[in-house]
């Protein structure tokens, strides 16, 4: 084999390694089926008409009291804020139906703080295909002047200041 046919072969396997990547890089750029946009309620609303054409993952609270299931489908309502929080009944509200192949999440409970991703339907509720969740709060700081709290007397000896303990007596929030 002669000099030249092998620099030709070799150009052209880089031409076409070069041609491959290039053609990935673009086609994963430019691929609006995969793209989604993360967002809270207040940022959904605030996208307008533009929110009914984009692929989105909404992030919010579960609220109490709103998991309804039927079959593998779910019906839930998102909000802005947790229902412990003192701005809940101030923030927004989503309503939510999962219908993906895969069941929720365990940690999918009410106060969950979740990440819906699909799309807004045109009757304004969110159509999700895929869900996650993080469990909800189980700790909050130690209230002052309870013991354990920082500046507390200790009751049985030192206890650290950043020490936790289980929120107990939640009201839940009425809609």
């Amino acid at each position: 084999m002669n000099r030249n046919a092998n620099v030709i072969r070799i150009s052209i396997a880089a031409v076409l390694v070069v041609g491959t990547i290039v053609w990935l890089a673009w086609s994963g750029a430019t691929d609006k089926a995969n793209t989604s946009y993360f967002v809270t309620i207040p940022e959904l609303v605030k996208m307008g008409d533009s929110a009914y054409k984009e692929n989105l993952r909404v992030d919010g609270f579960v609220r109490p009291g709103s998991i309804v299931k039927s079959g593998t489908h779910i019906t839930f309502v998102m909000d802005e804020f947790e229902s412990h929080s003192p701005k809940a009944g101030t923030g927004r509200t989503l309503t939510v139906l999962y219908t993906g192949t895969e069941p929720p999440p365990d940690t999918f409970k009410d106060d969950a703080q979740a990440v819906a991703e699909g799309r807004l339907g045109n009757d304004g509720v969110f159509q999700a295909k895929q869900l996650q969740a993080k469990c909800a709060s189980k700790y909050a700081p130690v209230a002052p002047g309870t013991p354990g709290a920082p500046g507390a007397k200790p009751a049985g000896g030192p206890q650290k200041s950043s020490q936790l303990t289980p929120v107990t007596g939640l009201h839940k929030a009425t809609s």
